[in-house]
């Protein structure tokens, strides 16, 4: 029905057409006043009229395709979507003209952009001319200083910062290793590579790998003109984008590859402070860039990629420097430059062997492992191409007056190198109150070969057990709902293997340095005998994302800071590394009473114009635990009597502990997984610094004994000399100072034993302790069985937890071995026995004698008593007679013999 009304439709518009149309025809036939008008009217209607015919076959068509589509808008819709008219549409001529035309359009808007751009950028090109870049390059200065003044480094160019050559005077393999590096189209593009681009964006678009497409050209431009703005790599950038790529192509107008690809090694970073392949050349191969060889080239060639990962002396990315080098040199062979047995041969060569030594290019240095640490955050802040520009003065935290001491401490502790096997040791010191680094020895020589240069002091390496305190126990004393913790508390050092080593594979167990359990210990004695399994129960209450988490945030910030984790292994120093300058101010926190801030290296950095661009402010920093809970662990780490639980006489060896100086120490020793000792450990705090010490082999290998010689000889060395010298000199110390007790805490005695507990410990609601009475044997102080004697029978009162780990009941009576019984007595002893008799000696005396008989264990003392008096006592240890001389007759007489194992026995005499 719908289709007939449409068909009607269009048959009476094409008889309207019609009549329309002979009407026109027959207008064309009346005369015309004038041959003008005439032939005027004419054309028009002849226009007109075919105008209208254009639109009545439009109209008609189009009335000719609705007509074939249902009536109903939305099935309309649908139809118009089937594959075959889309097709249609798409490659009709009309849709075919009206894309022509937004072409052309788009192309004309382009070309008039791109003309603008020019236009409006041409003004910078009169900087860029070999002459202009020359005048760019000259000598200058960066001076660090110390906090107090104290030149340490003048960062000169010295022609080792930037040197300039000719192009004859630069090696063809390093023009040729360049362009593979960097550019491989670089000889046929004009300044852009519309193809690199293109491939950039679609792999960058895909996320297969986010790629630059700027040629040689383009990062000559970026190098000279726009080195500040090139760390802004967003949308804000897309303006310097634009303007490398007009300018490249006018640079390209303007000068031949040659010469571009000259300027480019000569402008480009090669690492540190290398600008230019002839500084890079001379730096790092003593020699001329034109007497560079292949595997020389291709090596520097990998560099301007990434400088600073690739700086020949950042021996942290060797590896990927090479296989850089790698990449280069198979390209150079593709690109025809050079044979594959060429490359093969370049490859082969040890060509790190031939870098000169960085520590030549620092000989005057003072402190330079902290020097270069600020050099390299500095360029990681404001960019190395504008901290090579120099003209700054850096004024640092360091103390040089404590630097000195530190130097000499260490190489004073490396005299006893020999004694554990090691060959290296490190030392850094934090300021407690600010978090300001204050001295720091990266290696025991600066100038030993092959590691002197390497700086320790910011190095991964296992804690072992000085992350105790940090990790372990901190966390545990931390208010939380049902049972606290404190200094108090006992943990019970046990077999915990099972647990410990759910789930591993192989042979897993944990075991005290000693080898030994020692069974029922309070945390005070845990901690300051630095008893493992003690530790690993106080990660387990805690969980070790929480303890993680505080551990962080207390300072430890590299510590299993990429999600790996060792499991309970964790509790010890196992499985990852910490940062010592890191470890330090963690215990700075925990020095500062549970509060955290950043460490600081630099107090004020000016530019060449005396303009302060960054200057050092303090904070309050950010409380990470109650002041109470820190000061548990302090009051611990600072009680040399609790550390002879295992350390002995040890306890109170010079460096360890010192009666001029208080501060809180935690030693540690990592274990290779062989039983041997891998790293020695010495933390310790006082009221003003912190600081770490680190003693082990620079290559990780095993020593052969894990003392801590070294570590306790160098903190000897310095410890008191740094605060009486330094701090007492600057009026911040004075000896006795220490770390006052806060406001709040209790002292309490629990299980038997007095010690300090946070505020909010409750020894009824929240010590998860309930008491018992039990009895003991006297002697061997386990319980008392049916063969322990009556006089060796001892009640009692013992607290008794559950074990939070194995869950266990546990009975505490603080000296008394509430696991095991009486294994000194049993009833088949054979017990001592005693005789006694009197005799009248006739003159007015009686003698009184007694026979004493020891059973299985030797005598230990007897009471003679007279008339019910004791007249005489006295120790024996085997069978004997006893006698008294009394003046007085005797009416009764006892003689009472004990043993060793507290069997006795009493004889009586009567009248």
């Amino acid at each position: 029905m719908a289709t007939k009304k449409t068909a009607s439709k269009i048959t009476k518009a094409i008889e309207k057409k019609k009549t329309e149309k002979k009407a026109d025809k027959e207008a064309q036939k009346k005369p015309q006043t004038s041959s003008s008008k005439k032939n005027g009217m004419s054309l028009y209607s002849n226009l007109a009229y075919k105008r209208r015919v254009k639109q009545d076959q439009r109209a008609r068509k189009k009335a000719e395709e609705l007509a074939k589509l249902p009536k109903n808008p939305f099935l309309r819709f649908l139809a118009r979507l089937r594959p075959d008219r889309l097709f249609k549409w798409w490659f009709s001529k009309e849709n075919q003209l009206r894309l022509l035309k937004i072409f052309i359009a788009l192309v004309l808007l382009i070309i008039i952009a791109i003309g603008g751009l020019f236009l409006y950028f041409k003004k910078d090109l009169a900087e860029i001319n070999p002459e202009e870049l020359a005048n760019r390059v000259q000598d200058t200065v960066n001076t660090y200083l110390d906090r107090n003044g104290e030149v340490l480094w003048e960062d000169k160019g010295n022609g080792d910062y930037r040197l300039v050559v000719d192009g004859g005077d630069i090696s063809t393999y390093m023009r040729q290793a360049t362009v593979a590096a960097e550019d491989r189209n670089f000889y046929n593009h004009i300044g852009i590579d519309f193809g690199a681009l293109l491939r950039a964006a679609y792999m960058t678009v895909t996320g297969k790998q986010v790629q630059g497409g700027s040629t040689l050209t383009q990062q000559l431009i970026k190098q000279v003109y726009f080195s500040e703005e090139a760390q802004d790599r967003g949308l804000s950038g897309l303006p310097r984008k634009i303007k490398e790529a007009i300018l490249a192509i006018e640079v390209e107008k303007m000068y031949d590859k040659e010469q571009i690809i000259t300027l480019y090694l000569n402008e480009s970073p090669y690492g540190g402070r290398r600008n230019g392949v002839e500084s890079a050349a001379q730096t790092y191969f003593n020699k001329s860039a034109k007497d560079l060889d292949l595997a020389e080239s291709a090596l520097l060639a990998a560099i301007p990629n990434n400088p600073g990962r690739f700086n020949p002396y950042n021996t942290t990315y060797h590896k990927d420097l090479l296989n850089r080098q790698a990449y280069i040199l198979d390209a150079m062979a593709d690109m025809g430059y050079i044979t594959v047995e060429q490359a093969k041969e370049a490859k082969a060569i040890d060509i790190i062997a031939r870098i000169k030594p960085e520590a030549d290019q620092y000989a005057n240095m003072k402190a330079p492992w902290f020097v270069l640490e600020v050099k390299a955050q500095l360029e990681a802040k404001y960019g190395i191409k504008t901290m090579r520009e120099g003209g700054f003065t850096i004024k640092t935290t360091l103390d040089y007056r404590a630097q000195k001491l530190a130097e000499a401490a260490v190489k004073e502790g490396s005299k006893l190198f020999y004694k554990n096997k090691s060959d290296n040791a490190a030392l850094v010191s934090v300021d407690v109150e600010t978090s300001q680094v204050i001295a720091m020895v990266g290696s025991y020589d600066w100038n030993k070969a092959g590691y002197g240069q390497v700086n320790s002091t910011t190095s991964l390496l296992e804690p072992a057990s000085s992350i105790k305190p940090i990790l372990d126990y901190t966390p545990l004393f931390i208010q939380r709902s049902g049972v606290n913790y404190g200094p108090g508390t006992v943990l019970r050092d046990e077999n915990i293997d099972k647990l410990y080593c759910s789930g591993n594979v192989g042979r897993c167990s944990i075991r005290n340095a000693s080898g030994k359990f020692y069974g029922d210990t309070t945390i005070r004695q845990a901690l300051a005998g630095s008893l493992n399994i003690p530790a690993v129960k106080a990660l387990y209450i805690n969980s070790i994302e929480n303890s993680l988490d505080i551990a962080h945030k207390l300072g430890d910030v590299s510590y299993c800071a990429n999600g790996e984790t060792a499991g309970l292994s964790m509790a010890i120093g196992g499985g990852c590394g910490v940062r010592p300058v890191e470890h330090a101010n963690a215990y700075a926190s925990i020095a500062r009473g549970g509060v955290y801030k950043d460490l600081s290296y630099i107090l004020e950095v000016k530019n060449a114009t005396d303009d302060v661009i960054e200057s050092w402010s303090d904070t309050e920093g950010t409380r990470v635990v109650d002041a109470q809970v820190a000061y548990m662990t302090t009051s611990i780490l600072s009680d040399a009597p609790a550390r002879r639980y295992t350390f002995g006489s040890l306890a109170t060896a010079p460096g360890f502990y010192s009666n001029k100086t208080w501060f809180a120490a935690k030693t540690g020793t990592t274990d290779n997984g062989a039983g041997k000792a891998k790293d020695s450990w010495l933390l310790s705090y006082s009221t003003v610094l912190a600081t770490a010490i680190w003693n082990g082999n620079h290559d990780g290998k095993a020593m052969p004994t894990g003392s801590h010689d070294v570590a306790f000889k160098i903190s000897a060395n310095y410890m008191d000399r740094v605060h009486s010298e330094v701090y007492g000199a600057d009026g911040k110390w004075k000896s006795g100072d220490k770390i006052e007790e806060p406001s709040g805490m209790q002292h309490m005695t629990v299980n038997g034993k007095t010690d300090i507990w946070p505020s909010w410990y409750n020894k009824t609601k929240s010590s998860g302790i309930t008491n018992v009475t039990m009895t003991f044997d006297s002697v061997s102080k386990k319980k008392a069985t049916d063969c322990t004697p009556p006089e060796a029978r001892i009640e009692v009162t013992v607290s008794k937890m559950i074990d939070p780990m194995t869950k266990k009941e546990i009975y505490y009576a603080g000296g008394y071995d509430t696991e095991n019984e009486d294994d000194v007595h049993s009833c088949a002893d054979l017990k001592p026995s005693a005789a006694i008799s009197v005799r009248n000696n006739g003159n007015g005396t009686w003698t009184v004698t007694a026979n004493l008989t020891n059973g299985r264990y030797y005598l230990k003392n007897y009471t003679i008593s007279v008339n019910g008096t004791a007249v005489k006592s006295g120790d024996i240890e085997s069978s004997g007679t006893v006698t008294y001389d009394s003046s007085e007759e005797p009416t009764s007489a006892s003689v009472r013999v004990s043993d060793t194992a507290g069997y006795s026995d009493t004889a009586n005499w009567s009248k």
